[in-house]
């Protein structure tokens, strides 16, 4: 009997998924557990709906991470910060200062949480800053660090 799941089931597969197993697993144990309906033809129907618009979606997605990276590898963010005189910031930059400036810049909103940095950034220069943008999609954005000017 096929049946789509609506959970994941250990040894059958995962929530949505199509498979054929026994008519008696099936009434007896996936049906009263609500953990699988019967395909019918309707419910194929709507099950390959929902797997053309998910995988349209991941496409889409996709293609609009790809864009962004693209921008991202062009961008150099100036962020201007105090420092002592060693050259030693006062305090580091952050993630939300880096985000603010490009969206202020560049008018790209990413979230504070794709970024990645290795190390805190409390020094004068540029620096690498890795954006995880969804997938296997990776940017790198530079961040210039300037003296703050005096007023």
């Amino acid at each position: 009997m096929k049946v789509i799941l609506q959970k994941d089931v250990p040894g059958q597969g995962k929530k949505g998924e199509l498979v054929n197993v026994s008519d008696g697993y099936a009434r007896n144990y996936l049906f009263p557990r609500n953990l699988a309906s019967k395909a019918t033809t309707g419910a194929v129907h709507t099950y390959e709906l929902e797997m053309r618009a998910k995988a349209d979606k991941k496409s889409y997605e996709r293609e609009k991470a790809m864009q962004a990276a693209e921008r991202l590898k062009t961008c150099t963010v100036k962020i201007h910060a105090k420092a002592g005189p060693s050259g030693r910031l006062y305090g580091a930059v952050t993630g939300q200062e880096i985000v603010n400036a490009l969206k202020e810049q560049f008018g790209l909103e990413v979230d504070k949480h794709k970024l990645v940095q290795d190390e805190h950034i409390k020094t004068y220069g540029i620096h690498p800053v890795k954006v995880k943008l969804g997938g296997a999609i990776n940017a790198v954005v530079q961040v210039e660090v300037r003296e703050e000017e005096s007023k």
